[in-house]
């Protein structure tokens, strides 16, 4: 076995054909560099191309950055310019590369879609064929990738660097640096739903990536074209498609967006990588016919209604109170609003003014819409500090507005009469509201528990509740807060129906002299379980080869290697049809599936059906399925697959060593173009390579250039024994086995430069 130093190999390396020495004498490593590795992020970003079939011309219709994810070619960009839509109404991905740096990128491979989320604006493509349609071997590819890094670790003022191809594929990669300038919340993810930041990015640089300073992925940047329509100016043609000989506004058009200040977090994008590296797929194949309210169409115009302000949301995404101002040296702010007839193809947008001068720090570009169809929903802004000012908020639905509002930011904090902290549950005997606060089980009543302040005796106020969206009950138009009252404490009210409150959705709206107070939202489901709700329950596994099967086959806790699918079951109890519910599914305590979705069956019913499954086997591990609703956990099961843990891949980070170097005529030292250079994988020796030559024993290749030069671009693991073939006609071939790196004798990831010497036959 060799092991390799940073100054020289420490044996020879043996010709097959004989005592063929490889001198390694100039093996040094690059000056130092910075930890962003340019040269394998730049190899790592593509450019994606969606396609169809004009005539006899293949006609580009949307346009984005990508960039590869893994060595058998997984891409993580966005869905708007990957999905078939009434904006990319094509059928066919391409993915151009970059073969030469401050070139153009050059059309290489297909690609299909393995996983995407429209809302989210979260896609995962797999490379699949040639250009020409072949058939791509996914093991026999080792092209170079990026990891994903710690996007929850990301700190405001940070440096960054944005890559991506700035132009519709006549440009070369472009590297755009900024700093992290805040971070946007929405119920989607959370104060850190999106990163913001101060680089200038180009509109098709969307769907590249975003890095830290140790050349990790810790963002995507995101902006959603709005409908593309060649008369308004937001879509470029670049092909002549209708062969008239002209490029105009007849041809097809490219959707173009305006400018990126959005980053979609890299741990949005984790679930989707995890699930396709394992191979897994999951369906949620059981559906049966339901008695349900009517759906809006998709004609209904989306719509916003606002409702206010709020410093601070809960842990259900509700507001703690409405403000009329914020106190100076504010760094956290939440706009509220109602929404209905929103789809995941809505664009929606977010212009602040302050002063009546644009402020890009706390604006948010034309993205896609995350949320469901109808409810309350928040944008907020955390981690940069308000200047003093007045602030107006635009929300922008499709382009056009939709709704403004005004605040100013700057003075002391208000003193006047507030109600705040809002939680639902069931009274206990004591008078305590008792539960989970914001998912509660049908019953005959609920009740509400919150915070006041500053409250002055005489003062009008009033609490109204709506059931899905219509008013159910409120307090008498003459009701005053008393001296009983108080100034300060908390109050408990309540909403009752002897006949039992329906399961579904409900709203709390709280008035102080006819102004909103605070408002929340709350859902009413389940069997009633003390103080909790049971609404799933009998979560299990077992196996089957179909539905049916599997819903009437037995619990299974523990299952074989090799096995292809496992069933995941569970029976519900009175979930309202529309009720947001989440299911998670998880191997060895990550998850790789996660689903938010409006409830769609009967209210009430058993074996409801969630399938995994890779036909070539789950990989061993503990499997795990969770049940939300809200953020709330109400029922979990878990499983073994073989011996429980998931096997270790030595081979799926993209950190390592690059091997490069030339290739010389061991007489006249002059390098030798044309020479191929095959790395074979750990597994295999020369003997097994040259024996068969299947591809599936490569680990990389390449070839030297003009100048005799080559480079590895998929870096070598540390600890893995590969065997390596020089071969060129006229030369007798160069070869070796165990060529090993370890920790101690290569402690860098500096590059390794080596010069070989081949000799004529």
């Amino acid at each position: 076995m060799i092991s390799i130093s940073r100054h020289s190999f420490r044996s020879g390396i043996l010709s097959v054909l004989g005592m063929v020495v490889l001198l390694l004498t100039a093996i040094t490593p690059v000056s130092a560099q910075s930890t962003l590795d340019v040269e394998r992020i730049q190899r790592a970003t593509v450019l994606i191309m969606q396609a169809r079939n004009v005539g006899n011309t293949l006609a580009i219709t949307c346009v984005g950055s990508g960039t590869l994810v893994s060595r058998d070619g997984l891409i993580l960009t966005n869905a708007h310019h990957t999905l078939t839509d009434a904006n990319c109404n094509g059928d066919t991905l391409i993915v151009a590369m970059n073969v030469r740096p401050g070139e153009p990128p050059v059309a290489r491979y297909q690609a299909d879609i393995v996983q995407a989320d429209a809302g989210l604006d979260i896609a995962l493509l797999r490379i699949a064929r040639q250009t020409d349609g072949r058939l791509v071997e996914r093991s026999s590819l080792a092209l170079p990738f990026v990891e994903l890094g710690d996007s929850e670790a990301v700190q405001l003022d940070q440096t960054i660097t944005v890559v991506g191809f700035p132009g519709i594929g006549d440009d070369p990669v472009a590297f755009e640096r900024g700093t992290v300038s805040g971070f946007a919340a929405e119920p989607s993810g959370g104060d850190k739903s999106w990163i913001k930041t101060s680089a200038t990015i180009p509109a098709v640089m969307s769907g590249g990536g975003a890095y830290n300073q140790d050349g990790e992925l810790i963002g995507i940047p995101t902006t959603a074209p709005l409908r593309a329509d060649a008369s308004s100016g937001n879509c470029i043609s670049v092909q002549d498609t209708n062969s008239d000989g002209l490029i105009n506004n007849s041809d097809v058009c490219i959707a173009v967006a305006g400018f990126i200040n959005l980053l979609r977090p890299s741990s949005f994008a984790r679930p989707l990588l995890r699930a396709a590296s394992l191979g897994l797929t999951v369906q949620l194949p059981f559906q049966q016919a339901v008695s349900a309210p009517v759906i809006a169409s998709a004609s209904e115009r989306p719509r916003f209604r606002y409702l206010g302000f709020s410093p601070s949301v809960n842990e259900a995404g509700m507001p703690s109170t409405i403000i009329r101002a914020l106190p100076t040296g504010s760094d956290r702010l939440y706009l509220f609003f109602d929404y209905e007839n929103m789809t995941p193809e809505t664009v929606y947008e977010l212009r602040v003014n302050t002063n009546g001068v644009p402020n890009p720090v706390f604006s948010i570009s034309p993205v896609r819409w995350s949320g469901g169809r109808r409810g309350l929903w928040y944008v907020g802004s955390s981690g940069q500090t308000f200047p003093n000012g007045t602030y107006d908020f635009t929300l922008f639905i499709n382009g056009i507005a939709e709704g403004n509002a005004r605040l100013v930011v700057g003075g002391a904090a208000e003193e006047s009469s507030e109600f705040s902290g809002v939680v639902f549950g069931l009274l206990d005997l004591q008078g305590n509201v008792t539960g989970t606060g914001f998912v509660l089980p049908t019953a005959t009543t609920a009740s509400a528990r919150f915070l006041f302040r500053n409250m002055q005796v005489g003062t009008p106020w009033a609490a109204i509740w709506y059931y899905e969206g219509t008013e159910v009950q409120r307090t008498p138009d003459d009701t005053v807060w008393s001296e009983a009252d108080g100034t300060s404490g908390t109050k408990t009210i309540s909403i009752q129906d002897p006949n039992g409150l329906l399961p579904g959705s409900y709203r709390l709206e709280l008035y102080i002299g006819g102004r909103l107070a605070t408002v929340s939202d709350f859902t009413l489901a389940g069997a009633q379980d003390g103080a909790f709700a049971r609404i799933f329950s009998n979560t299990r596994f077992t196996t089957a080869s179909t539905v049916a099967e599997a819903q009437a086959g037995a619990a299974v806790s523990t299952f074989s290697t090799g096995t292809t699918d496992i069933f995941g079951l569970f029976n519900w109890d009175r979930i309202s049809f529309g009720t947001l519910w989440r299911l998670d599914w998880s191997v060895d305590g990550e998850v790789f599936f996660s689903q938010t979705l409006p409830w769609a069956i009967d209210a009430t019913g058993e074996n409801y059906v969630s399938r995994i499954q890779n036909p070539s086997g789950l990989p061993d591990g503990t499997y795990r399925l969770d049940l939300y609703i809200g953020r709330i956990q109400f029922d979990s099961a878990t499983a073994r697959v073989g011996i429980g843990q998931l096997p270790i891949d030595q081979f799926a980070d993209a950190s390592g060593v690059t091997m490069r170097g030339r290739v010389i005529d061991s007489i006249s030292g002059v390098g030798l173009p044309g020479v191929s250079v095959v790395l074979i994988s750990d597994l295999f020796s020369v003997a097994d390579f040259t024996r068969d030559w299947l591809q599936t024993q490569v680990y990389s290749e390449a070839i030297t250039d003009r100048n005799g030069r080559f480079e590895i671009t998929r870096p070598l693991q540390r600890d893995a024994p590969y065997s390596i073939i020089f071969l060129a006609e006229g030369y007798l071939p160069v070869t070796a086995d165990g060529v090993e790196l370890n920790e101690e004798t290569y402690p860098t990831n500096d590059p390794i430069d080596i010069i070989v010497q081949l000799t004529h036959e």
